[in-house]
């Protein structure tokens, strides 16, 4: 099924793609400003969070078609808090390239981010969807926004925090990462005219599968190889980042064993032999493990969200893409 998930991906990304990037590809000035914008657009992606939007929309009923400049504008805006996600990480690679910021200068990034947001809105009202459909469609994007804002400043605020919990970590990513994949869900249902239940049993999938998604991603973070990955394998260590597995570890440690992982934490000095020790101290304390666990939890409270759907392709679909999220961490 997993081939299934990256052939609709493939698929999806071909009908999206053109719409991203004519949105940005006009003979407007200034065009370093719009060069900026679509630099981590053109560089490539998963389209994963515009693929929640057209599957939602299928599932309900609805025809992909309809939902296509939506999912354009999930994309936009997934692509808008990546640019500034960067500049506050000072990570200086993504999707294999440099970042934004290292390649137009910080000014020009967050300019352009803010530009990528306001496009998000320009999309959405050239859609063709009915003016109810919309307004309820820009309340979950706006609603979105809110809570990535939010999940963004935790995600600050603990890399200088000790003893950050479990349920901390997840109300952080809840809204750093899940949100979005919620309200893209929820926007795919309401352009295929989905019921207010359809709408809110996707959302929780959305939402969970999202959370399952960064704990995964948290993973790969520190064992993924770096050309894989697209950016350098260990970064969420040396900013601090307090992700499940830096949690759990901390929560279950010894006093040396804690000693060095607080050693290495928010340390950009750090070498690769450095968090390669840490890896097998993460794996030799069981957190690696442990959030896979909690990973796979979510997934199936995900997919439990899918129950009152029919059992046909689409859901199938949704279903199958989950377990693509929770496959990358194997």
């Amino acid at each position: 099924m997993s081939k299934n998930v990256v052939s609709e991906i493939e698929r999806l990304s071909r009908k999206i793609d053109p719409v991203i990037l004519a949105t940005l590809g006009t003979e407007r000035e200034p065009r370093t400003l719009y060069d900026a914008a679509s630099h981590l657009l053109r560089a490539g992606g998963k389209r994963l969070r515009p693929l929640l939007v057209f599957e939602s929309c299928r599932v309900v009923g609805g025809q992909e078609d309809n939902a296509l400049r939506i999912a354009a504008a999930v994309e936009l805006f997934h692509n808008f808090t990546l640019i500034h996600d960067d500049i506050m990480d000072k990570d200086d690679r993504r999707r294999g390239i440099p970042t934004v910021h290292v390649s137009f200068g910080e000014p020009v990034a967050i300019t352009a981010g803010d530009l990528l947001f306001a496009k998000v809105f320009e999309v959405a009202l050239a859609s063709g969807i009915e003016k109810a459909d919309l307004i309820e469609i820009l309340k979950k994007l706006t609603e979105a926004a809110v809570m990535v804002c939010e999940g963004q400043t935790l995600d600050m605020m603990y890399e200088d925090k000790i003893g950050v919990t479990e349920k901390e970590y997840i109300e952080m990513v809840g809204g750093k990462t899940a949100a979005l994949f919620k309200a893209a869900a929820q926007a795919g249902a309401i352009a295929g005219k989905g019921t207010d239940a359809e709408v809110e049993h996707l959302g929780s999938y959305g939402f969970n599968a999202g959370i399952a998604f960064q704990i995964i991603d948290d993973i790969l973070g520190i064992t993924a190889e770096g050309k894989s990955l697209g950016k350098p394998v260990g970064s969420d260590l040396r900013e601090g980042k307090k992700t499940l597995i830096v949690t759990h570890a901390l929560a279950n440690s010894d006093e040396n064993q804690r000693k060095a992982i607080m050693c290495l934490l928010k340390n950009r000095n750090s070498t690769q032999d450095e968090i390669r020790t840490a890896i097998d101290l993460f794996r030799s304390i069981g957190s690696i493990d442990y959030a896979r666990h909690v990973a796979v939890g979510y997934g199936f409270i995900a997919k439990e969200s899918l129950s009152i759907f029919e059992n046909h392709d689409e859901r199938e679909l949704l279903e199958a893409l989950v377990d693509f999220f929770l496959d990358r961490g194997k």
